[in-house]
């Protein structure tokens, strides 16, 4: 079973991509804040992460950037997600190191679709 990190500070929005992510059989952890998400990251290595670029204390992008550097962490995929449609957040988001990127609202059968050119297939308990 693949571990996915959920970094979403926005309680509506993380609630509905741990229910959705678990009901397709992947185990789920969550961060509220970049600083989290990179303590999470590098603690429990999880097999893909999907980020929020607007959350506090540090943001998506410099959390990419960070875990990127790392040594254990920096081959971990990173699908960034946001708000923020334009041409040049998009451009920001893979500069800052993330493998993939999208929009919200999520079209989550979009989003399982970039998850899995990163991970095996997940397996439903």
């Amino acid at each position: 079973m693949s571990k996915i990190l959920v970094v979403e500070d926005d309680p509506m929005n993380r609630d509905m991509l741990i229910r959705r992510l678990l009901w397709e059989g992947y185990e789920v952890i969550t961060a509220v804040n970049g600083e989290q998400a990179i303590t999470m990251a590098c603690d429990q290595l999880p097999d893909l992460i999907l980020m929020d670029v607007g959350i506090p204390v540090i943001n998506g992008w410099q959390a990419t950037r960070t875990l990127k550097a790392h040594a254990s962490a920096g081959s971990i995929p990173i699908i960034i997600l946001t708000a923020y449609a334009m041409y040049e957040e998009r451009v920001a988001s893979l500069d800052a190191g993330c493998d993939d990127y999208e929009t919200k609202p999520i079209n989550f059968t979009q989003l399982l679709v970039k998850m899995q050119r990163y991970l095996r297939p997940a397996v439903a308990s």
